[in-house]
């Protein structure tokens, strides 16, 4: 049935249709516009101020002579933390939930739960890494206390995404392999995560990205604005990350601060379109590796 006849009685339809089109058209070019407009003006304010020496140089009081390495190491110690703890948790509290808990008002009522934490603001996950690992843990403003503060704020979308994946897997998928004798861990671990796995990784990639560019919960916890330093022990050394040092440094008067510190986003910029390509190669390898 062609759009004509589908519409006939609704002389209105195609016209509503059409208007439908070009308003998500206008939407789309719209964002990307806006999303051009931000990305010049970042780049072309800081680009000058981007070079290697910028890469290695340690922050200083002086702009011209002010770098990110303690930044940069300290955001990728605060994402291998993040990643060991939140990965493992995550999954497995996903896997939990849906193919072993049996359906029940506590299970229904942790599932609300989680959906409603993946909406909780960073800066709260920060007050609360603050009282609990901080304080109560005696972490001090250590890479270990950050990196878990983050892995709060990133566990809800870790366990929701694993579990979409996992609910992706047809469930004769489950049938086949129960029919074959295989238990129910043989099967999770050797027909259902193969399967899931590309999406799994997606979320955990997206999420770890999201985790990167998080500095509420960081700014909560106390974290260090000036190091010159690259922490030694994650348990007792201070430490920074790009987006606090971003931050420090839109906060300073002088215009040569701005311009390194759009040098820092641009960096920033592009460890998480990093991140995400390396999602979107990882997804499609893995799921050509699925024969059905």
């Amino acid at each position: 049935m062609n759009l004509s006849q589908h519409s006939k009685g609704r002389p209105y339809a195609k016209f509503a249709s059409s208007c439908f089109a070009v308003l998500c058209g206008f939407c789309t070019v719209l964002s990307v516009s806006v999303l051009v407009l931000l990305l010049w003006n970042v780049c072309s304010y800081g680009w000058s101020s981007l070079s290697w020496d910028f890469l290695t140089s340690w922050p200083s009081r002086f702009a011209d002579k002010s770098g990110i390495w303690s930044a940069l190491i300290g955001s990728l110690y605060l994402i291998g933390v993040t990643a060991a703890v939140s990965v493992p948790i995550g999954v497995g509290a996903a896997i939990y939930l849906e193919e072993y808990a049996p359906p029940s008002r506590w299970r229904t009522l942790v599932q609300i739960n989680i959906a409603n934490l993946a909406g909780v603001p960073s800066i709260v996950y920060g007050i609360l890494g603050l009282g609990l690992f901080v304080r109560m843990m005696q972490l001090n403003r250590s890479v270990i206390a950050g990196g878990l503060t983050l892995t709060l704020v990133v566990l809800p979308i870790v366990i929701l995404s694993a579990q979409e994946s996992l609910r992706a897997v047809p469930s004769t998928i489950r049938q086949a392999s129960y029919a074959l004798g295989a238990t129910r861990w043989q099967t999770i671990w050797h027909q259902l995560l193969p399967v899931a796995l590309p999406g799994i990784m997606t979320g955990v990639i997206l999420s770890l990205s999201r985790a990167l560019g998080e500095a509420a919960p960081l700014v909560a916890i106390g974290a260090a604005t000036y190091v010159r330093f690259t922490p030694s022990n994650l348990f007792t050394d201070e430490f920074s990350a790009l987006p606090i040092q971003i931050f420090n440094w839109t906060d300073q008067p002088q215009k040569g601060f701005h311009e390194v510190a759009a040098a820092g986003i641009i960096v920033l910029l592009i460890v998480l379109i990093s991140m995400n390509a390396l999602a979107v190669i990882l997804r499609q390898r893995f799921s050509k590796k699925i024969r059905w």
